[in-house]
């Protein structure tokens, strides 16, 4: 057993997910995304209950990371005025044809002759338990042992894009400037490391609807809002079992 083989052993995930589950992120997450987008999924008055989607929500003291880095998406916010994606662009380099993050859209119809249109903010969701470091070969891709966010390691890539397809979130695009796959990683090495409190989407986002933080601290903004009781919280893509750390909620808007 070589040395990658045992770096692999030491990462975290699950196995490999079906080909159709691979190819269905824009069509089935679409629909799992909530009762606001129409499908099924995760409602819990309380994220503590949330055992089959987000694994056992721990004590503060007991959580795998610190900091354990988690984003709220306050969904219902969302105007889609692209200003995170932008910032993104321009804080991580990436080309026009690749993306960390984005906003997906849909219209439904609410009632004769009205229409609602809603957008979702997505982008890694930096996987608990990721099947993408599970099925890379080279270990280019893993978990940072110290903040949980899964990164990329450019030099150990060979771009054979199974970490593409093993994402639930098709959050990954291959970078032909550094032939290497490249996503989210929540500004780690462009902010965090840099002392900065924020990634750049979220400091970008004029209607608050981002929210980034320690999970693991009770005195943060994501802690208190995914454990806020009474409040409906739900993940992306329960189902496959990746855990992730991104989180969604609906907020009560004063009229």
């Amino acid at each position: 057993m070589n040395i990658n083989e045992l770096e692999k052993m030491k990462n975290e995930g699950v196995e490999h997910l079906p080909s159709l589950e691979r190819r269905a992120f824009l069509r089935a997450g679409l629909a799992i995304t909530g009762l606001y987008m129409g499908g099924t999924i995760l409602s819990l008055t309380s994220a503590r209950d949330a055992q089959g989607a987000v694994g056992s929500m721990p004590t503060s003291s007991k959580y795998p990371y610190k900091p354990h880095y988690s984003m709220v998406m306050r969904q219902n916010l969302c105007v889609d005025c692209e200003l995170c994606m932008e910032a993104c662009v321009r804080t991580n380099h990436v080309p026009s044809y690749g993306w960390r993050t984005t906003i997906l859209e849909r219209t439904r119809t609410i009632g004769p002759d009205q229409k609602e249109t809603i957008f979702m903010p997505v982008l890694c969701n930096q996987c608990n338990e990721p099947p993408c470091v599970r099925v890379c070969p080279t270990v280019a891709t893993y978990k940072d042992r110290t903040t949980g966010i899964v990164v990329m390691e450019n030099r150990k890539c060979i771009g054979c894009k199974t970490c593409m397809a093993a994402c639930p979130y098709n959050a990954r695009y291959f970078n032909e400037e550094v032939r290497a796959v490249d996503k989210c990683n929540f500004c780690l090495d462009t902010r965090l490391s840099k002392g900065m409190k924020d990634t750049a989407c979220v400091e970008a986002c004029p209607a608050h609807v981002r929210i980034f933080g320690d999970l693991s601290d009770p005195n943060s903004e994501v802690y208190k809002l995914v454990h806020q009781p009474e409040t409906t919280v739900w993940v992306l893509r329960p189902e496959t079992g990746a855990l992730p750390n991104v989180f969604y909620m609906n907020v009560v808007l004063d009229i």
